[in-house]
């Protein structure tokens, strides 16, 4: 039988030892079909630092879910076999670097047959998963969900950072440019043409006053119908969601997306071929409640429930 997390009537939610979910934490993916992975690093933000203690927080607050989803029916620890792998070990004093070995930590991750399930860190990250994960399977569909576009061509002169992950995966091949939906972008701008420039690359936008007092269904069904074939991966910043809702993260925008919006996004995805997810930017020093976290580590689970082979009860 698959991995279970621990059950709260086992042992109480607050003890265990700080998995996702409280799943059993392994030394690699080996006989895995999705493995969480923690990367806590911050030196890519270009605001309010503290993405670091995003994946231990989580984690925490992940404790409180349990493994059937009552609402859909899903049942993702029925059939996929599931553990915690740990955190892969950034230079907390070099970018680069970091980037080199998470790209290395996927390469090598990515030889077995699994979906890396990824706690960030800031937004960074996604680039080295990205490489790892178009040297496997090709070039990507992308949902990105995110109150910024990142599409930046570099930020301080770095061209490598959290504003700038999706402009060079576009022009290292990373992605399939029509296949790319960015959702929930708001906030102000450099200049008016900051969204024209991906526009011509092919990506679609979805701005988060378009779906203001909406259901973002429809939305999902859109992209699903549109979506061409080929793998897909999902990444979703926590700042997507309005900072009264998601306070804790480094770079808040006020007019964001609701929760039963993020949900709904996220379940419309089901059926996808989804090779690979991650949720990023909580910072947990700007969030003493705890919500952020909680929230993150819901649409965690949600995104699990997703993957191909989950099964519906």
């Amino acid at each position: 039988m698959p991995n279970q997390p621990v059950s709260g009537n086992d042992l109480a939610r607050f003890a265990g030892q700080g998995t996702f979910m409280r799943l059993p934490k392994v030394e690699n993916a080996e006989g895995l079909d999705v493995a969480f992975v923690g990367i806590p690093m911050d030196h890519g933000s270009s605001w309010r630092s503290g993405t670091r203690f995003g994946p231990a927080q989580v984690r925490n607050e992940s404790s409180m879910i349990r493994p059937y989803a009552v609402q859909t029916g899903a049942a993702p620890f029925d059939a996929l076999q599931c553990a915690d792998i740990g955190d892969v070990a950034i230079n907390t004093f070099n970018l680069r670097d970091s980037i080199r070995i998470i790209t290395e930590y996927y390469d090598t991750l990515l030889k077995r047959d699994v979906i890396p399930m990824t706690i960030g860190g800031d937004h960074t990250i996604t680039l080295p998963i990205l490489r790892a994960i178009a040297k496997k399977h090709g070039p990507v569909g992308l949902v990105h969900v995110d109150a910024h576009a990142d599409v930046n061509d570099e930020m301080f002169g770095e061209r490598e950072c959290h504003g700038t992950v999706f402009r060079r995966a576009y022009e290292e091949g990373l992605l399939r440019p029509n296949d790319v939906y960015q959702i929930g972008l708001r906030g102000t701008g450099y200049t008016a043409e900051d969204f024209d420039e991906p526009r011509e690359w092919g990506f679609n936008l979805t701005l988060a006053q378009e779906v203001w007092h909406k259901s973002t269904a429809p939305l999902a069904a859109q992209i699903k119908k549109n979506m061409g074939a080929g793998p897909v991966y999902i990444t979703y910043d926590i700042d997507s969601l309005d900072p009264s809702i998601a306070p804790g993260t480094g770079t808040p925008e006020i007019g964001g997306l609701t929760t039963p919006q993020a949900l709904e996004l996220v379940r419309g995805l089901r059926g996808l071929p989804i090779v690979g997810c991650d949720l990023v930017e909580v910072a947990p020093p700007y969030d003493t409640s705890g919500n952020t976290a909680l929230t993150a580590a819901n649409i965690m689970f949600e995104m699990l429930s997703v993957l191909p082979g989950v099964p519906y009860r």
